[in-house]
């Protein structure tokens, strides 16, 4: 398996990673390094910005680390997956939201800089022309058209800050993601 290395740039650890792109970002970012999507030093290494931003050896390491442990993290390509923490918060605001007893309604649009974006809704029933992916107690809805793009992803949530938490999705099947980690390419 490839790793990432401190002498990758941030351009460059999304562009070989997609589909681990928004979990990657997130961890970049709750390190301290608030350049991701920045586009400020696309050709310099994650060392060189880390020391640049006063960091030490062991704190790149330890981020190198835990890059290489999201990398690590099994996926099954055959289904659509909660994990645990994503379905109890999505438990919670369904009941803070009045939704009790509904369901995710899981998706992608044509928006952002590299091409796709995931939507993540409420949906109180299936439709005719979705397929439904059980996960933790939870029903993911999502539209037949779409499962092809969408097979093999896990959603996760994530929660550090104000301004960092929220879902996070691993997908398989991208095969470019942008600089910020929010949108992806299929092909």
């Amino acid at each position: 398996m490839e790793k990432i290395t401190k002498e990758m740039t941030i351009e460059e650890i999304f562009s070989r990673f997609p589909q681990r792109a928004q979990k990657l970002a997130q961890a970049i970012t709750d390190a301290g390094l608030h350049c991701v999507g920045c586009q400020a030093a696309t050709w310099e290494t994650l060392e060189a910005g880390m020391l640049g931003h006063g960091y030490k050896q062991e704190e790149i390491e330890r981020l190198v680390d835990e890059l290489n442990e999201v990398l690590g993290g099994e996926i099954d390509p055959s289904s659509i997956v909660l994990t645990k923490r994503a379905a109890e918060k999505f438990r919670e605001i369904l009941e803070e939201e009045g939704k009790t007893g509904w369901h995710l309604r899981f998706g992608d649009e044509a928006s952002g800089c590299s091409g796709f974006s995931y939507v993540l809704d409420y949906s109180e029933k299936a439709l005719e022309d979705d397929e439904i992916f059980h996960s933790h107690g939870m029903q993911i809805h999502v539209k037949k058209k779409m499962v092809p793009r969408l097979l093999g992803s896990e959603i996760d949530y994530v929660e550090n800050s104000l301004n960092h938490s929220g879902f996070k999705i691993s997908n398989l099947n991208a095969k470019g993601a942008c600089g910020c980690g929010k949108s992806q390419s299929y092909g």
